[in-house]
Formats: C-alpha cells, structure tokens, sequence
C-alpha cells in the first residue's frame, strides 16, 4: 500500500481499519510466535542436555542465572506475539461481526 492509500484521520475522526489489516498482522505475529516457541524449546532443550562441569560455586550459580535469563527473556519474546496474534485475531474477529450486523444503507 502506498501512503495515498491509506486514509488519514482528520480532526475528530478516528482512523479506520480493515479487518483483513488484523488478520494479516495476527497471521505475522503468529508466525514470529511459532518461531520464537521454536528457539526456545531448543534453547531449553540444549541447556537441558549440556549439564554444567563447573567446579567454582560462584560460576556456576552465574551460569545458571545467564541460563535462566536466556530462557525467560526467550519465553517472553513468544508470549508477547502470541498475544499480540490473540489480539489483532480477536479485532479482526470483531470488525467482521461489526460490519455483518452493521445496518445496510440504500445509498
């Protein structure tokens, strides 16, 4: 879409969306989602079946916060699409209702 076709709110009026726009965005954040799900079930899989063979207390309570750390902020990243997918879903969803309910002008 260029910028002279997408409709710019003017004063008091409220940008429109499509709701092909959300399903569209909810489809992408899905996808980074899947992705994301993906890194991580590996990240913590790897972490799992390469057991720490560190002798010094101090690396490896260090070791075990950056592994943690990793993993969360993983975890995060694809709990954040994944709403972020919900939501644009659920505005599609909603719009779609929206205009199927909307009064039909004879204009």
């Amino acid at each position: 879409m260029s910028e002279s076709d997408v409709p710019k709110p003017t004063n008091g009026q409220s940008a429109t969306v499509h709701p092909l726009q959300c399903l569209t965005g909810a489809m992408v954040a899905s996808i980074f989602a899947l992705l994301l799900y993906r890194l991580t079930r590996n990240i913590a899989t790897s972490f799992a079946a390469h057991p720490l063979s560190v002798n010094n207390q101090t690396a490896a309570s260090l070791s075990v916060a950056v592994r943690t750390l990793v993993v969360g902020m993983s975890t995060l990243a694809t709990s954040i699409f994944a709403l972020a997918a919900l939501g644009l879903l659920g505005l599609g969803l909603q719009l779609i209702w929206q205009r199927i309910l909307a009064p039909k002008s004879s204009v």
